[in-house]
């Protein structure tokens, strides 16, 4: 952990930064243990502000784990959630009761009668008079020793919407557009979100002893930059909590990545000057006053806090020398290395020539998505190439598309008399399920199949248009994600021992996985984890030691200019070709099931991201492509 005190020219909240959101969680979970403690032996109750949402998920596991393994005790706990859906039925998966239970309240010995959760089966009459009683009974209480937050994209705690003034009351309000885009994918798809709910005001919260607030992920940055640094504003309702007295803000390092201190270190405090700094630093430069890296002048690293930078290790000519050096050496259009080439400037080892690769893709069309580029030059230049899909993502195809596909099957072996009494049988349960499915009912078995299926084949399709052989491509299957719903398993052993499995198999000298992880409770993430957890399991095999890890990032988001190791020039063709497997996946076009904030399809915020890459290597001075994707080099 690298605990942080605000720097007050810039942070006007105290922070504390870890190095994942577990060890952040546990931290959270450790202080209302010892507020609970500390109220029982006193024989008083403790009074929580819960939240819900991804963000206290951890802190509720660890909380858990203290009840059951270490006898912490919930009998003395008052419990006031932050809000709930409106209208929502309290049985609904997508409701906040029922998602208190099934995270927290179900596991441990809390009396239900001291849990309270804003009411959303309330006649729309009604509300006003429930959110009165509701503030009355947290007054009653004594008030909320410590109230736990996370914060959306928008700036909200609890659900008070930019807009919402630093006063405000429990009550009905409306949901930001945004904010019902981030929850689609808990409900299935944008037009199932509620458009209200019910919310303890910013008022009430800030009327906490104590206040902690949770972001995790890089997802989180910029808000988390604007909540700490910026104004006071209630279009970021988060930056009233600059007010409290009692704040702190717990992130892990992605979340805290658009914080001065992370941005621009030397506007904060001296710096120990190593190569990936001084490129980050003449980068920011060069992106910031436009003008190209090798045209930089004394004058330009003066006027914007870097004078410190040029007397350590000016001059000025021979810092923009150096950083562009560092930035041409990341270029290749050999990213599996140049046969018979002096390697020492570039990122990637001339030999062996030929090299197998493995690919790791977390969802089926990761891979094209993200790297089809570099996927098909690898191909090109003679390089065995195996691609490992980690999960099915079934739960990604529609019900519309699961049906159309089982129809056609069914016609197709009724025309051609391939029907047998027992697929009839198994087409009937599919069609009867999807006919009868209700809203937030979780996919049978055999629904999840053949939603699995049709991710499968289109997969293979789109390998087929790269010239991948069947026989290099990998359906791993990890059971974590086999749930039916968008929150998974925890990763296990099991998941574990696949991945060191297909390593195995093919003994690569190259692997590439997925590092994008702007939601750190998501695929992407556990997919990694378990990646990491094999090559450390791994890392002593002989052929480990001559393998080489690269990470790239998903749809939407790029690494840092400053940060990337590897850039791979793309052509036109190029992209074409990328494009024309990115359609193969045809269950993700169009409607798709998480679609996120961007309503573009993949393959065109693939090609945006792809065409930034090049246009800012070509500002900073270096050659001209057409697209580049870009990665990072992980050290086992």
């Amino acid at each position: 952990m690298n605990a942080v005190m605000p720097d007050r020219e810039f942070e006007r909240l105290q922070t504390l930064t870890f190095d994942s959101a577990q060890e952040g969680s546990i931290e959270i979970a450790r202080e209302i243990a010892d507020l609970i403690r500390d109220k029982a032996e006193k024989g008083e109750k403790a009074v929580l502000g819960l939240a819900t949402g991804s963000s206290p998920l951890k802190v509720y596991d660890e909380l858990i784990r203290m009840h059951k393994e270490d006898g912490l005790s919930f009998k003395n706990v008052v419990t006031f959630n932050l809000d709930e859906y409106y209208p929502m039925q309290p049985e609904s998966v997508h409701s906040y009761v029922r998602f208190m239970k099934e995270n927290l309240f179900d596991h441990i010995d809390i009396d239900m009668k001291n849990v309270h959760i804003p009411d959303g089966t309330l006649d729309i009459k009604d509300i006003y008079a429930f959110c009165a009683e509701y503030e009355q009974k947290i007054k009653a209480a004594g008030g909320l020793d410590i109230q736990i937050l996370g914060i959306g994209r928008t700036g909200h705690i609890g659900f008070n919407e930019p807009g919402s003034t630093e006063t405000s009351r429990t009550r009905l309000v409306t949901l930001d557009a945004l904010t019902r885009k981030d929850a689609a994918a808990g409900f299935g798809g944008l037009d199932n979100v509620p458009r209200r709910a019910i919310t303890m005001g910013v008022g009430i919260i800030m009327k906490a002893r104590r206040i902690v607030m949770m972001a995790w992920g890089s997802g989180k940055a910029q808000i988390v930059g604007r909540m700490t640094e910026g104004e006071i504003s209630d279009k970021v309702p988060a930056t009233f909590l600059q007010k409290h007295e009692n704040v702190t803000v717990f992130l892990d390092e992605p979340a805290s990545q658009e914080l001065t201190r992370y941005t621009t270190p030397w506007l904060v405090r001296e710096c120990k000057w190593d190569d990936k700094l001084i490129k980050k630093a003449v980068v920011w430069l060069s992106l910031k006053i436009n003008k190209p890296v090798l045209m930089l002048t004394e004058h330009d690293y003066n006027e914007s806090g870097l004078n410190e930078l040029v007397t350590v290790h000016g001059p000025v000519y021979d810092l923009n020398i150096r950083a562009f050096n560092m930035l041409q050496h990341t270029i290749t259009g050999w990213p599996g290395g140049k046969p018979n080439a002096d390697d020492t400037q570039r990122p990637e080892r001339a030999e062996p020539a030929k090299k197998r690769v493995l690919i790791f893709s977390p969802h089926p069309d990761d891979d094209v998505i993200s790297m089809g580029g570099t996927l098909d030059r690898l191909v090109q230049q003679g390089h065995e190439v195996h691609v490992a899909y980690q999960t099915s993502g079934n739960i990604a195809v529609s019900d519309d598309d699961a049906r159309r596909y089982a129809r056609f099957v069914k016609s197709f072996n009724d025309h051609f008399n391939f029907s047998t009494p027992e697929s009839k049988s198994q087409f009937k349960e599919i069609l009867g399920f999807l006919n009868a499915k209700e809203e937030g009912d979780i996919d049978s078995f055999a629904v999840r199949a053949i939603k699995g299926k049709i991710r499968r084949e289109e997969s293979l399709a789109a390998m087929r248009a790269m010239n991948i052989p069947e026989e290099r491509v990998h359906f791993l299957d990890m059971p974590f994600y086999e749930t039916g719903k968008v929150r998974k398993n925890p990763l296990s052993e099991e998941d574990i021992s696949i991945i060191t499995k297909i390593i195995e198999k093919v003994q690569p000298h190259q692997i590439y996985a997925a590092g994008d992880l702007a939601d750190p409770h998501g695929t992407h993430r556990v997919c990694l984890d378990a990646i990491f957890a094999s090559l450390e399991e791994l890392k002593d095999k002989d052929y480990m030691k001559d393998c080489w890890v690269w990470l790239y990032r998903g749809a939407w988001h790029e690494w840092p200019v400053h940060e990337i190791e590897m850039a791979v020039p793309m052509s036109p063709e190029q992209v074409h070709r990328k494009r024309k497997a990115i359609f193969h996946h045809q269950s993700q076009k169009d409607n798709v099931m998480f679609q996120g904030d961007d309503d573009r399809e993949f393959w065109e915020r693939a090609e945006e991201r792809n065409a930034k890459t090049a246009e800012l290597y070509d500002s900073l001075g270096l050659s001209k492509y057409a697209a580049m994707e870009a990665f990072v080099r992980y050290i086992f």
